[in-house]
């Protein structure tokens, strides 16, 4: 009939769920975040840990390089915020410390 007309259509295989990771908040120095986007190889602590200042608590891989993520401060691991596996991107909250 040569008329022209709008049209909606809801694509529900688009719509996915997106989970959204906590960043470090760099004013405390009892998280440690993710230095760049990668995928978690291994994770060298548990929660309840007591860890050093310069102790190694994930190992990350990106573009086929390892990068070894270490504390910066002394305490116990309240929470580990990743999984081995997982893919972060920078500044991530991967470990925080009581």
């Amino acid at each position: 009939n040569g008329q022209l007309r709008s049209m909606k259509v809801k694509d529900k295989v688009g719509i996915k769920d997106q989970k959204v990771h906590p960043k470090v908040d760099k004013s405390k120095k009892t998280q440690i975040g993710a230095p760049m986007p990668g995928q978690v190889l291994d994770i060298k602590v548990k929660e309840g840990d007591s860890i050093k200042k310069g102790d190694t608590v994930i190992v990350l891989s990106a573009m086929k390089m390892e990068t070894v993520v270490k504390s910066t401060v002394e305490g116990k691991v309240k929470k580990v915020h990743v999984k081995s596996g997982q893919q972060v991107q920078g500044d991530d909250l991967v470990i925080e410390l009581e």
